[in-house]
């Protein structure tokens, strides 16, 4: 292997790249327009054009990028994670072609690629399975009987692909046909296929994962569990190594266990097999990922092996450099997902301009990152822009450090889940080590939103302001003392500054005395703040900065564990009409995928207008209030932008 395509973008792109370099090996980018700027791009030997923007003609197109690996000659293709590292046809186009596929055979992918498929595999190979539904029979009627035998809770799951998409938890019989409609249709825009399969809900387990590598020589080992519990919408927000309940005789069984599965399916390359542990010690195959996992660094900081490394030496027919006796964990991992999404607005993903990317420097703190400050997130594809991950001798070395790292990280632009991740590290449950997969829903009991900034934040923004400013001033002046800084005729320097926040204006009133001392009127509450050596004080406590920005009407601001963005100015129409139940308006740019009203249809207020298709997943547009459908802005199959409005509403009179 001299040459390797890598047949992705983002983080896990440059991931593979740094490996392949440091090998040897020349490397290949592929990008669309919406990736034109991309930090992947620029990385690579070479970079070819695949397509415009959406996936389905770019990303997900194998022949265009069997095209690119014949424009640049490459020898050997990577998948990464997501798009098409679990399709059996990739693979084998890919091989057919003379290429090496860094990755399993496409038998072994078939095998574990349909969960349908893989679950009656494990069960006819011994592994403990949850009960449910795998069936080839796809109609309603089968599917509901099939749910009402197995009971409720039960989940809905796309037969193929990952990631949570496809996905749903049905807690009685109403629900269902409505889950089957949403899952099927996922499925199939996700993944291609719509066939479904239905388990048995664990309500509180542990969601833990295998670690698998084998090489073409027949030899199959385990690097230890991952820790995956902390979910939102069956997407992974916070991955640890080990698994804080861990016993030496579990991981034995478990391990013993995901090594049968891979070994079930002839397995080759690294692979993931994932549990369900519940309270008891009872663990049950839920699936296997037949590529790299988004969370592989925290296996690679506990076993100190380079997981991509393996799996180019094995792709080229080495054999594995360790048996599993020689496998060995050390201290513990904790990753988080930064992902471009709004915790408040019920985690809808965001689009946007970066304006400030400032990952941390601290050190035991590992960033993985496919963004650059300036480049714009498309809302084409999945939502995560970087990993943070800290190592530690123990789990609360590592907790702690994580939480250092992620409060010196600085993100600005579209909304993003920074402060969220740091209030879920701060979660008791969690520093206890005691999450389960019904932490957010049934702990936080869906109070995902940070609170607004205090008075006395919105006051020390401001200084800072004006600190910076007159910091400016000085630099340019020749001759001025620092005497004079502040200086004001009057003896006191007083002046007005607005922030928008919300809704609401909020006047902030300064009274300059002296060189960096001011007192702040804001919200009928009165501060004395200083700014001295870069120090910054409000009533004598001197406060932990962590970065300050401000460009034209914004200001950025990140203080401890909380990060604040701040407009400058307003106008009267800035906020105007998002409150307003008759107009319903697209939360972010996306395809509407379906309309189920008409022009003239009575509807009630949490009914289902539409279904918006946006990064991969099937968000429901509701209707505010009751009332009946005057206007429909678009057709179904049209793209739309954030704050585009869908339907306009005739509001019913609550008195008829």
């Amino acid at each position: 292997m001299k040459k390797l395509l890598i047949a992705n973008r983002g983080e896990i792109a440059l991931r593979i790249m740094r490996t392949a370099k440091a090998k040897g090996m020349e490397t290949v980018a592929v990008y669309t327009d919406a990736d034109a700027d991309a930090p992947h791009r620029h990385a690579a030997d070479q970079a070819v054009r695949i397509g415009e923007g959406p996936a389905g003609a770019s990303y997900l197109s194998i022949e265009r990028l069997l095209d690119a690996a014949g424009q640049t000659g490459a020898d050997a293709v990577h998948p990464g994670y997501g798009f098409l590292s679990e399709r059996a046809d990739f693979c084998r186009a890919v091989t057919e072609g003379g290429m090496t596929f860094v990755g399993p055979p496409a038998d072994a992918i078939d095998a574990m690629g349909n969960k349908a498929a893989a679950k009656r595999l494990m069960i006819a190979a011994g592994v403990p399975c949850i009960p449910g539904y795998q069936g080839t029979a796809q109609d309603d009627p089968s599917l509901i009987k099939a749910g009402e035998d197995i009971g409720f809770p039960l989940m809905v799951k796309a037969a193929a692909g990952g990631g949570g998409r496809g996905m749903r938890l049905v807690y009685d019989a109403a629900e269902l046909p409505g889950a089957l409609a949403l899952a099927r249709s996922e499925a199939q825009n996700a993944f291609g296929s719509s066939t479904l399969i239905l388990e048995r809900a664990l309500l509180r387990p542990r969601h833990v994962e295998v670690q698998v590598f084998a090489d073409q020589h027949g030899s199959t080992i385990h690097l230890g569990e991952r820790d995956c519990s902390v979910q939102r919408r069956h997407q992974k927000v916070v991955e640890e190594a080990p698994c804080p309940v861990m016993t030496p005789a579990l991981r034995a069984a478990m391990g013993e266990a995901a090594v049968q599965a891979a070994k079930a399916v002839n397995y080759v390359g690294a692979g993931t097999v994932e549990f369900l542990l519940d309270d008891s010690g009872d663990f049950y195959f839920l699936e296997m990922n037949t590529r790299l996992q988004v969370e592989h660094p925290v296996t690679e900081l506990v076993t100190g092996l380079d997981l991509v490394a393996l799996q180019l030496d094995v792709a080229q027919g080495l054999p594995l450099p360790l048996t599993q006796d020689a496998v060995a964990l050390n201290g513990h991992a904790i990753e988080v997902r930064l992902y471009a999404e709004d915790p408040g607005n019920d985690f809808l993903p965001a689009a946007g301009k970066i304006s400030v990317w400032h990952p941390t420097a601290a050190a035991d703190v590992r960033t993985d990152a496919g963004i650059a400050q300036g480049q714009s997130i498309s809302p084409f594809y999945d939502p995560m822009v970087a990993k943070i991950i800290a190592h530690g001798s123990n789990r609360e070395q590592a907790r702690q450090r994580l939480i250092e790292g992620l409060s010196d990280t600085a993100m600005f632009g579209p909304a993003n889940n920074r402060d969220f991740l740091l209030r879920v590290l701060d979660d008791p449950t969690f520093a206890a080590g005691e999450a389960t997969t019904a932490l957010l829903d049934e702990v936080w009991q869906g109070d995902f939103a940070d609170p607004p900034p205090p008075p006395e934040v919105l006051a020390l923004a401001t200084v800072m302001m004006a600190a910076q400013r007159a910091q400016a001033t000085a630099e340019q002046a020749a001759y001025l003392s620092d005497d004079l800084l502040g200086w004001h005729s009057s003896g006191v320097g007083r002046s007005r500054h607005r922030l928008l926040l919300g809704d609401d204006v909020v006047m902030v009133e300064l009274l300059q005395s002296g060189p960096g001392a001011w007192t702040a009127h804001c919200l009928n509450q009165r501060f004395e703040l200083t700014a001295r050596n870069g120090v910054y004080r409000v009533d004598g406590k001197a406060q932990d900065v962590r970065y300050f920005g401000f460009d034209h009407d914004q200001i950025w601001l990140c203080l401890g564990r909380r990060s604040f963005s701040l407009s400058r100015y307003w106008s009267t129409s800035a906020k105007q009409g998002e409150d307003d139940p008759s107009h319903i308006s697209a939360p972010m740019h996306g395809l509407l995928q379906s309309i189920s009203v008409q022009v003239g249809d009575r509807v009630q207020a949490g009914q289902c207008l539409a279904i918006l298709e946006a990064m991969k997943m099937q968000h429901q547009i509701h209707a505010k209030a009751d009332g009946i459908v005057q206007a429909i802005g678009f057709d179904p199959g049209a793209q739309v932008s954030a704050g585009s409005q869908l339907f306009a509403l005739e509001i019913a009179d609550p008195a008829t």
